[in-house]
C-alpha cells in the first residue's frame, strides 16, 4: 500500500522540536486523561451489576454511561471558547477539581439519582480535559512529529481500556461497586496535586464575553437529540414519562441544533462565537470528523452492549467479561506509537482503510453471536476490532486538526470531541434500546434472560455494523496535511 501523495495546505506550526515545558504539560494531561478514561471503562462492565444492585431496568441503568457522554457533549462545545479565554493551568485545575468532586459524590451515593449526579459532575471535568489535551498537542508539537506524539497518546489512553474492564470485574466480584470510585478517587487526587505543582501556562489568552444563549441552545440541542434517541424502542414509547413521543424530542433537539448553528454563524463574524464553525471550511477536517463521529457511534454503542451480552447472554462473570476485553485493549495501546510512526511516514489511508475494514468486519461478526459462542472467538473478534481502532484514531486526530489554521485548533478540537461524544451517546442509547426492546418482549413471552437477550444482541450489533460502513467508504478520501509531509530523519 502506497503513501498518500495528495495533501491539504495549512500554515505550519513554528519550531522543529518540542519545548521541555510543553512536553511536561502534555504528560500531565495524559495522566489526567488516563484517570478519566479508566473511570469510564470501569463503569461499562459495572452497569449490569448496578442494574441489579439498584433495582433498575437496563434502559435506565445505561444512563450512567449515556448521561456521562451527553454531559461531555454539552460541555465540550464551550471549550473552544474556554481554551482561548482562560490559561492552561486554570482550565486543568477546574477540570480535575470537577472530576474529583464527582468521583467523591459517586462513592457515597445512596441511590441511582445521586450516583447519576456524581457521574454528570465527573463528566463536566472530563469534557474539558480531552480538548485541552488535543489543543495543547497541536500547539506545542511540530507538524512532522504529530503522528508520533498522537501514537504516544494512544499508548497512554489505551492502557485505561485495557485495565478498566478487568479491574472492574475483579472489584465487582470481591468488593462491590462503590470501590470502583474508591480506587479512582485517590488516583484523581494525585493527578490534581501533580497538576497544581507542575502545570504551567501555554499560549495566550484573550478577553471575550461568553454567549449564554449559545450555551442554552447547545444544551437543548444535544440533550434533546440524545435523550430522544434513548427513548426510541424503549419501554413505554414515550420520553420522560410525559407522553411526548421520542421522535418529537429528537425533532425538537434538531430544531435547537439549527438555532445553535445559526447563532454561531452570526457570532463568528464578530470573532465571538462559542464554537467557531469555520473549521468546516476544511474538506479534510470535515471528512475526518464525520468518520470519527460514526466510529464513535458504533464503538461506544458496542462497548456498552458487549458487557450486557457477555454477562446476561453468554453467562460470564464480571471478571471473565473483563478478561475478554483485555487482550485487544492492551494490543491497541502497544500499537499506538507504531501507528503514529506509520502515519508520519506513509499518511492516513495506509492506516484508515484496513482499520475501518477491521471495525466493520468485527461488528458483523458480533451480530452473529449467541448463547453458546466460544469465548476464544469473542476474544479474537475483540482483538480485530481493537486493531482497527488503533489504526483509525491516530490518523484521524492528526489529519483533522492538522488541516486547520492554528487559530482554530481549540474550536476544531471542541467540534471533534463534541461529535465523538454525541455519536457515542447516541450509539449507546440506540443499541441498548434495541437490546432492551427484544429483551422485554422475550421475557414477556416467558423466555429466559439469555434466550430473550440473544436476538436483541444480534439486531443491535447488526445496526452498528451497517453504520460502520460509512467510515469504510470515507477512509479513501482523507489526506495528509501538507505541513506534516517530510518528517526529518530520526523522527
Amino acid at each position: 500500500m502506497t503513501s498518500d501523495t495528495a495533501s491539504v495546505r495549512v500554515p505550519a506550526a513554528p519550531g522543529d522540536t518540542i519545548d521541555p515545558a510543553g512536553m511536561r504539560v502534555i504528560w500531565l494531561l495524559l495522566v489526567a486523561a488516563f484517570v478519566a478514561i479508566l473511570n469510564e471503562t470501569t463503569m461499562a462492565i459495572a452497569i449490569p451489576a448496578l442494574n441489579t444492585s439498584l433495582g433498575i431496568p437496563p434502559e435506565l441503568g445505561q444512563w450512567l454511561t449515556s448521561a456521562f457522554m451527553l454531559t461531555m457533549a454539552v460541555v465540550i462545545p464551550t471549550t473552544g471558547f474556554l481554551l482561548q479565554r482562560f490559561t492552561t493551568r486554570q482550565i486543568f485545575l477546574a477540570a480535575m477539581i470537577s472530576f474529583v468532586l464527582g468521583t467523591a459524590i459517586c462513592l457515597v451515593a445512596p441511590g441511582f439519582v445521586v450516583l447519576l449526579i456524581g457521574r454528570i459532575v465527573q463528566a463536566a471535568g472530563t469534557g474539558i480535559m480531552m480538548p485541552l489535551l488535543m489543543t495543547t498537542m497541536m500547539n506545542v508539537v511540530p507538524p512532522h512529529s504529530r503522528g508520533r506524539m498522537m501514537g504516544r497518546v494512544g499508548l497512554v489512553i489505551s492502557l485505561a481500556p485495557a485495565l478498566g474492564p478487568t479491574l472492574s470485574g475483579v472489584v465487582l466480584d470481591h468488593l462491590g461497586w462503590r470501590w470502583l470510585f474508591g480506587i479512582i478517587l485517590p488516583i484523581a487526587v494525585v493527578a490534581l496535586l501533580l497538576g497544581a505543582k507542575w502545570m504551567t501556562n501555554l499560549g495566550e489568552t484573550k478577553r471575550a464575553p461568553i454567549d449564554v444563549l449559545s450555551i442554552v441552545l447547545s444544551v437543548f440541542a444535544f440533550g434533546g437529540v440524545v435523550f430522544g434517541l434513548s427513548q426510541l424502542g424503549g419501554h413505554g414509547g414515550a420520553a420522560g414519562g410525559g407522553g411526548v413521543p421520542p421522535w418529537a424530542v429528537v425533532a425538537g433537539g434538531v430544531v435547537f441544533l439549527a438555532l445553535f448553528v445559526w447563532r454561531q454563524l452570526v457570532l463568528q463574524k464578530l470573532d465571538d462565537a462559542l464554537l467557531d464553525l469555520r473549521v468546516f471550511t476544511s474538506r479534510n477536517y470535515v471528512i475526518s470528523v464525520v468518520i470519527m463521529g460514526v466510529i464513535a457511534l458504533s464503538m461506544f454503542g458496542t462497548f456498552s452492549l458487549l458487557p450486557l451480552y457477555l454477562q446476561n447472554v453468554a453467562g460470564l462473570e464480571p471478571t471473565a467479561a473483563g478478561l475478554v476485553l483485555l487482550p485487544g485493549s492492551i494490543l491497541m495501546g502497544l500499537l499506538g506509537p507504531v501507528m503514529g510512526r506509520i502515519y508520519d511516514a506513509r499518511g492516513p489511508k495506509t492506516l484508515l482503510v484496513p482499520g475501518t475494514t477491521l471495525i466493520t468486519a468485527s461488528m458483523f461478526m458480533y451480530s452473529t453471536v449467541g448463547t453458546h459462542t466460544p469465548v476464544w472467538l469473542l476474544v479474537v473478534v475483540q482483538i480485530a476490532m481493537s486493531l482497527g481502532l488503533a489504526s483509525s484514531f491516530t490518523p484521524l486526530f492528526s489529519a483533522s486538526l492538522g488541516s486547520l489554521d492554528r487559530s482554530l485548533y481549540s474550536h476544531g478540537s471542541a467540534v471533534l470531541n463534541t461529535l465523538q461524544q454525541v455519536g457515542g451517546a447516541a450509539g449507546t442509547a440506540v443499541l441498548i434500546s434495541i437490546y432492551s426492546t427484544f429483551l422485554h418482549s422475550g421475557e414477556a413471552r416467558g423466555l429466559s434472560t439469555a434466550e430473550a437477550g440473544a436476538p436483541g444482541t444480534n439486531a443491535a450489533f447488526f445496526v452498528a455494523a451497517c453504520i460502520s460502513l460509512v467510515p469504510l467508504v470515507l477512509a479513501y478520501f482523507v489526506q495528509k496535511p501538507a505541513d506534516q509531509q517530510g518528517a526529518p530523519a530520526g523522527h
